[in-house]
């Protein structure tokens, strides 16, 4: 059975850091895109990042709202992806998804797999 699980969500005040991580079960993750999704209370889901297969080098995405404070990478040992999250603001409060694909896009309807969400709260 293919799954993703996300793990590290929690509360944080603002300034501060949380690393997210997605898992793989059931499939190799290095075969597919990942990407981050983020959906706020009364809001549209986002995509936040994505990155590449190793077959498409890896390559990384960001949204602008978060390019300089976030970081996305994978470790194909554990068969996970990450999602390091710096300088956290009110605004990056949300329940965050990880789904896969073939390759990174924009619309978070073309991804095949997702996880159940992690909920990340920034607040003083």
């Amino acid at each position: 059975q293919l799954q993703l699980v996300e793990s590290g969500g929690g509360l944080v005040q603002p300034g501060g850091s949380l690393r997210l991580s997605c898992a793989a079960s059931g499939f190799t993750l290095d075969y597919y895109a990942i990407g981050w999704f983020r959906q706020a209370p009364g809001k549209e889901r986002e995509g936040v990042s994505c990155i590449s297969s190793s077959s498409r080098d890896g390559d990384t995405h960001y949204a602008n709202s978060v390019k300089g404070r976030f970081t996305i990478s994978r470790d194909n040992a554990k068969n996970t992806v990450y999602l390091q999250m710096n300088s956290l603001k009110p605004e990056d409060t949300a329940v965050y998804y990880c789904a896969a694909r073939g390759f990174c896009a924009v619309d978070w309807n073309e991804y095949d797999y997702w996880g159940q969400g992690t909920q990340v709260t920034v607040s003083s």
